[in-house]
This record gives C-alpha cells, structure tokens and sequence, in this order.
C-alpha cells in the first residue's frame, strides 16, 4: 500500500489522527520537500520533530528523487506499507498525481488522506472561495527569462470579477546552470519569493503589457506563513504591500476582484488603511 498523506501547512501537529495512525503502520516514511515547506523546512530541528512525533524514520525527498526515482519508492510498496507525506493537501502538485497513476500502473493500491491546504485556508482573509478564479505561479524572474504568462490568466479572473490567488516561486535544490554547462552538479542556496518581489515583478509586466489588468492601486491581500501561528494577513493596494515587512517564508498573494460587503468588511480587518 501506498499512502500519500497531507500535512497541513503549519508544523509537525498538523497532520490528522487517521495520517499520524497511517505513518506509524508504514515500514518506510518518504516526506516530499520541494512543491511546499512546513516549518521544519526552514528551520535545523524541524525534521527531526517530524521524527519524534510521528515515532519513525523520514526520508527527505527532493525533485530528484520523486521525478526521476519514484519507480524506486514505488517498488517498495509492493511489499510493503510505504507513507509518502506531502505538505498541505497530497494533491495540490501534479507531481503527486503523477505518482498515483504510476503506482495504479504498477498494480500498487494507493490511500489517499487529505488535510488543509493553500487553495482553501487563504478564505482567513474573508474572500469567499467560490468567487476565485485561475491560480496563478508568480517565477523568479532572471535577467533572460521573465515569463509573463500569468498575466492573461489575472486579466481574465479581473474581467469576470473574479479574486487571483497568486502561489510565489519557491527554489529549493534547483542545480547552478553554470556549473551544469562545466558537467557539475552544484545547486543554488533555496530562495522563496515575497509578496513584495511578486509586486515588483507583476508591476513590470502591467508597465510592458499596458493592458490594465491591474495597477499599482488594484486591492490586494498578502499572505506569509499561511496556517501557522504566526500568520500574517495583510489587505491593501499594491503600491501599499510593496512596503511592508512580511516576515520569513511562505508567502502567497491575492488580488482582489469585485467584492461583496461581508468580504469588504472582514478586509478591512487586515487592512494597512480604509480601503
């Protein structure tokens, strides 16, 4: 049996009774690191807190492993009861659904346990969640590669009145392309996007497109550690956010579409300002 279990997004004690109960009945625990953080990606002890709590040995899985060694992990669950954990709900990447197909594939029976995730705990700020559209990935831009393919997407959710939840690039174990073209394998310091590079960047696209799909006074929502206890929710215009501190990583962003007076005033909880 494969088990694909969620974790939540705030630390080891989000996972659920029935997850907790899974991964102690496993012979192998893998926990994915590369599509999301909890608190002990970014922190010396966190996996170890993992360990402890859930009374087993964890194996990190990177990019590398889960992409090009997944028929490995899977293998293992042919004979026997193997937890792959996935930070907030096991099907917020198409990595994962990619490993489900692969283990039906290989005739693998495969549990799936659910927990909180991005796309339904950004409703603390008070947007109602049936009234988002598209979401988007904001990348790191690079000085030759700036994608902008994000833009039509908000333009389009904006015409519909509809809020753009925006996910923010997140590099961890990404390979040195320099060292790459010498033959090496090198990989870059992990880096995680902040509302305020996000801004920037989605500022720069409004300025080259000159569409109007949205501008430096369009209402917005930054998020950072969604989930955790110490969440920060922020509302206010572009030009607003990009002067405020944020904190550590994860941080997510919304833009905001046409509003209704209850999702106007749980905003104007959050906000810098009247909005």
């Amino acid at each position: 049996m494969l088990y694909i279990i969620g974790l939540g997004l705030g630390d080891e004690k989000d996972i659920t009774l029935r997850g907790l109960e899974a991964v102690r009945s496993c012979h192998k625990v893998y926990v994915e690191a590369y599509t999301s953080l909890l608190s002990f990606g970014v922190s010396s002890d966190g996996l170890s807190k993992l360990e402890k709590l859930y009374g087993k040995a964890v194996t990190v899985a990177d990019r590398e492993m889960v992409e090009e060694k997944a028929d490995a992990i899977l293998s293992e669950a042919v004979e026997s009861d193997v937890g792959f954990l996935v930070v907030g709900d096991p099907f917020g990447a198409t990595t994962h659904t990619d490993l489900v197909i692969r283990a039906k594939k290989l005739g693998v029976q495969v549990q799936v346990i659910h927990n909180a995730s991005v796309m339904n705990a950004v409703g603390v700020c008070g947007l109602q969640l049936y009234r988002f559209g598209e979401t988007v990935s904001i990348p790191f831009f690079t000085e030759s590669w700036r994608p902008d393919s994000f833009y039509e997407k908000i333009q389009k959710n904006r015409q519909l009145g509809l809020h753009t939840l925006c996910l923010l690039d997140i590099q961890v174990k990404e390979p040195s392309l320099e060292h790459l073209c010498r033959g090496k394998k090198v990989y870059l310091p992990p880096r995680f996007m902040t509302v305020n590079t996000a801004l920037h960047q989605l500022l720069e696209v409004e300025q080259i497109r000159a569409e109007q799909a949205y501008s430096e006074e369009s209402k917005c929502v930054g998020i950072a550690r969604l989930g955790s206890v110490d969440q920060m929710v922020v509302a206010g215009s572009m030009k607003d956010l990009l002067g405020v501190d944020f904190g550590p990583p994860l941080h997510c962003l919304i833009i905001v579409g046409h509003t209704h007076d209850l999702e106007d005033e749980m905003l104007q909880l959050y906000a810098l300002r009247p909005l």
